[in-house]
C-alpha cells in the first residue's frame, strides 16, 4: 500500500467507497453524501479541493455541524492497486499549536474491506516525512480512550500519550487521548 495524490485515475474508485457507506471523517458519516455532492457538481475542483496548502476553501464542517475556518492541508488517498482510505495533514503556519476546534494534525480512515492489513500504520509512517517537510517538529493525533486500534496505529508509530482529555462538545464530548510523534534528528 502506498498514498498518492488525489487525481482523476483514482477518483472513480474513491466515489465507489463513498457510495459503499465508507467516510473520510470518522465523526462524520454523512461527509461520505455530501462529497458525492461534490464531485457530482464538479469533480475537477472537488480533486483540488483535496490539497488546500493555502486554506483558501470553504470552513470545515466540525461534528456537530458547525462550521470553523479551514487549516492549510491536504489529503493522500491510499492504494494498494484499490483505493483503501484516506489520511490528511493540517496544519497552521508558523506554529505546532492547533486552534481548540482541530483536534490534531493528522486523521485517516480505512475502508471497511480493507482493514485489519496494517493499512493505517503504513498510511501514518508514510505521511510522517511529509508532515517533517512542513516545518513541523512533532505532529499530534488524537483518538476516542476505547479505540484501541487507532492507538495502536499511533504508537507503532512512536506515538506517546500526552493526556487524557474529554473532547470538546462540538466533537461530541468523548473521553479522549492526544499523542505526540516527534520527529528527532534525520529519522521520524
Amino acid at each position: 500500500m502506498d498514498l498518492v495524490w488525489p487525481g482523476a485515475e483514482y477518483l472513480s474508485a474513491y466515489i465507489h467507497a463513498l457510495k459503499q457507506g465508507w467516510s473520510p471523517d470518522n465523526l462524520r458519516p454523512e461527509a461520505a453524501s455530501e462529497q458525492l455532492a461534490q464531485i457530482e457538481r464538479d469533480p475537477e475542483r472537488f480533486l483540488r479541493g483535496q490539497v488546500d496548502r493555502e486554506a483558501k476553501g470553504p470552513p470545515v464542517t466540525l461534528p456537530d455541524n458547525s462550521t470553523a475556518s479551514r487549516l492549510p492541508g491536504y489529503c493522500l488517498w491510499m492504494w494498494d492497486g484499490e483505493f483503501c482510505g484516506s489520511i490528511g495533514l493540517r496544519w497552521q503556519p508558523g506554529t505546532t499549536e492547533l486552534p481548540a476546534y482541530c483536534l490534531g494534525h493528522v486523521g485517516y480512515s480505512v475502508v471497511p474491506w480493507k482493514r485489519r492489513r496494517g493499512y493505517a500504520t503504513r498510511a501514518l509512517h508514510l505521511l510522517l516525512p511529509y508532515a517533517r517537510a512542513e516545518g513541523l517538529p512533532y505532529i499530534e493525533l488524537t483518538t476516542d480512550a476505547d479505540n484501541l486500534p487507532s492507538q495502536r496505529v499511533i504508537e507503532a508509530n512512536g506515538g506517546t500519550l500526552v493526556e487524557r482529555f474529554k473532547k470538546p462538545v462540538q466533537h461530541g464530548g468523548a473521553d479522549s487521548l492526544r499523542f505526540r510523534i516527534v520527529f528527532t534528528g534525520n529519522a521520524v
